[in-house]
């Protein structure tokens, strides 16, 4: 990062930053090896599902009430339930065997990441300069796509080689070993005065107001993409007959992920965030475009690197969107609210796109999805503003945000 930036603030953000890191490799370790653990126990295949998508129960239930706590106590107990929910939830599934117990488990679970996220992204938005604020989110969210890409494959090396017990028991001690270091953050001190205000905030009224609806809009549609992507796409090359190994295609789009955020969150200072917001919709709309018409590993692979491009300017952009559009005094909710739209959208994505799909097969599934990302464009272009032309002028970086907010 920037010299300018001083080393009090430097070392913040490395406690922030290993602690994530933990706490998405503890998350990630357990991706690939949950559902045959799952399915070592007797579950069917739609018992797996429902174990994994049960995740979504703590996620999507508790999101708002957290991102409430973290406005009126403060972001690091918000971040501290995350990660001792992410240290005791694999003890759970270590001692219990039966499928509906399990399911309560991975509910519980799905909290970890509604209080971690929501912390996170809050903690790091109080704490960097407004001139930098782009640069330093982009940096601080690379600990997302570097643990799930280290994560997996801890996991599936300790499951292989040591058991399902070694696994849960290292997967908590990384997630207990991030709540240690969060133990020694501080809380930033909010204005006095703005305190009272935080109670008057309801749910329907901040996701209805224009500075925030289009863009939880835009993640809803997104999420809805996202999931597809995660739930259907080995089925699809599985159906094709083209030989190519899923992970593969994951893998690709996490280093493309990966490359990007360095660069257009620090962009954004100074083109705007419009502009890459409008850039990561196109882009997710031709890489579904590129899976829709997809049949060779070398299409399949570009449309995974385009979608991983996207993703990794997308949600990065979105999260400083939010933060310029915000008070410091409601930071946590306006984050909760606005990825909730994401959250929905991942959560439903199985099965209403797996329903379309009996009917319509996986290629043209992808094709409805196109139409979805490029639906988003389409909204962004024309409502991002407080009229078509402020609209147009923003999403296109020649325009200033109207709903940004001066000094936050």
């Amino acid at each position: 990062m920037s010299g300018t930036i001083n080393i009090q603030l430097q070392s913040k953000l490395l406690i922030l930053f290993a602690a994530g890191l933990l706490f998405w490799s503890s998350i990630g370790s357990l991706l690939p090896t949950l559902p045959l653990y799952v399915e070592s126990v007797g579950a069917t295949k739609q018992q797996i599902g429902i174990v994994m998508g049960s995740f979504a129960i703590g996620l999507l239930f508790f999101r708002p009430l957290l991102g409430r706590l973290a406005d009126w106590r403060g972001r690091k107990i918000v971040l501290l339930i995350g990660t001792l929910v992410a240290a005791i939830a694999p003890l759970g599934y270590l001692l219990v065997k039966s499928i509906p117990l399990l399911i309560v488990v991975r509910a519980f679970h799905g909290i970890s990441l509604a209080a971690f996220t929501t912390g996170f992204n809050a903690l790091v938005a109080d704490i960097a300069p407004s001139q930098k604020r782009g640069e330093i989110i982009g940096y601080m969210s690379l600990v997302n796509p570097i643990g799930v890409a280290i994560g997996p494959a801890l996991g599936g090396y300790l499951q292989a080689g040591v058991g399902d017990q070694i696994l849960f028991l290292m997967t908590a001690e990384l997630a207990f070993v991030a709540f240690l270091g969060l133990l020694t953050i501080v809380n930033p001190p909010l204005p006095t005065h703005q305190q009272g205000s935080i109670q008057n905030l309801q749910f329907w009224q901040v996701l209805f107001s224009p500075r925030v609806r289009i863009p939880a809009f835009i993640m809803l549609l997104v999420g809805l993409a996202f999931g597809a992507l995660h739930v259907f796409v080995p089925l699809f090359i599985k159906s094709t007959g083209i030989n190519l190994n899923p992970g593969l295609f994951y893998t690709a789009a996490a280093v493309a992920s990966f490359a990007i955020r360095i660069f257009t969150a620090k962009a954004s200072d100074r083109f705007g965030r419009g502009l890459f917001i409008t850039i990561s919709l196109v882009l997710y709309t031709l890489a579904l475009s590129v899976l829709w018409l997809a049949k060779s590993p070398a299409t399949f692979l570009f449309a995974s690197m385009i979608e991983g491009i996207a993703s990794g300017t997308l949600i990065p952009i979105i999260a400083v969107l939010m933060v310029d559009r915000a008070h410091p005094y409601e930071r946590g909710q306006i984050f909760a609210i606005c990825l909730m739209g994401l959250d929905i959208g991942i959560a439903i994505a199985g099965p209403i796109l797996g329903y379309v799909a009996e009917y319509l097969g996986y290629r043209n599934m992808f094709g409805l999805c196109a139409s979805l990302t490029f639906l988003g464009l389409i909204v962004f272009l024309t409502f991002s503003g407080k009229d078509l032309s402020s609209s147009v002028r923003f999403a296109l970086g020649r325009g200033r945000d109207v709903y940004a907010l001066k000094d936050t």
